[in-house]
């Protein structure tokens, strides 16, 4: 006679306490107390056989190695994950898209920058998790407030993806007074390169002739920065000197400063 079959475990959220659930845990002391996995599990709602969201969560975070890979992974890359799919992997996607939004100040709402902080907290949230290089032209009016930023190039910045006919094109339509420039580094290493600086003194120079001051370079790694202004490498010499002693730019001291995260 057979044995009397076993009876099938069944892991999902549901059988946890109510009160250790991620959900009901946010409702009770709120989304920063959850752990990335909480948080997740959230988002992607459900489990598959033998494995709850909060498990599923757990495994994708460990298989990318936290949020930060996570965050860096194609659609396609989640999507492949067992038990996540396309559903789940544009769900995570779209979450992770707008904590970047939330991060990133938008231009209009930023008054005003100062100084190389103002302009990395504007930028840092939107470029820390890139995995190409993006050269992005902040354009400023004659006041420093922020009319907008313009995304130049996407791949290896050398001098032919940061050409002055490019990088100044929009400025010259617009009529702006000053601009800022701004590069991350995927490795979350900002120290500049000497490609790095050879083309922020041929930009500044450019700007120069066109009557547009090139205030800074700043080059964003993971919630790092780094301001060739700081550094002192905007010096393209006797001019570069001038042009630098004219601008109305805050730099106390140099050096990569942490951001708050």
């Amino acid at each position: 006679m057979p044995g009397k079959p076993k009876e099938k475990v069944s892991s999902t959220i549901k059988q946890m306490p109510v009160n250790e659930r991620p959900r009901e845990r946010l409702l009770r002391v709120g989304p920063s107390a959850l752990s990335s996995a909480e948080l997740i599990s959230i988002i992607v709602r459900t489990g598959v056989r033998g494995q709850s969201a909060l498990s599923l969560a757990t495994s994708v975070l460990q298989t990318f190695g936290g949020v930060r890979g996570m965050a860096s992974a194609s659609t396609q890359d989640l999507a492949t994950q067992k038990g996540i799919g396309p559903a789940k992997a544009v769900q995570i996607k779209a979450a992770i898209e707008l904590g970047r939004r939330a991060f990133m100040l938008e231009p209009e709402d930023l008054v005003q920058v100062n100084g190389p902080r103002d302009v990395a907290q504007l930028m840092i949230g939107d470029m820390r998790y890139l995995d190409r290089e993006h050269f992005r032209v902040v354009i400023l009016n004659a006041k420093n407030k922020v009319e907008d930023v313009v995304t130049i190039s996407i791949g290896c910045l050398d001098s032919s993806l940061a050409h002055p006919r490019e990088v100044f094109k929009e400025c010259v339509r617009r009529n702006c007074a000053r601009v800022i420039l701004v590069h991350n580094h995927p490795s979350g290493d900002p120290t500049p390169s000497d490609a790095d600086i050879a083309i922020t003194r041929r930009l500044a120079s450019c700007g120069m002739i066109l009557g547009i001051e090139v205030l800074d370079h700043i080059i964003v790694g993971d919630n790092r920065y780094q301001s060739l202004k700081e550094l002192g490498l905007m010096d393209g010499g006797p001019v570069g000197r001038q042009i630098a002693a004219s601008m109305d730019w805050e730099s106390p001291e140099p050096g990569s400063l942490e951001l708050d995260a």
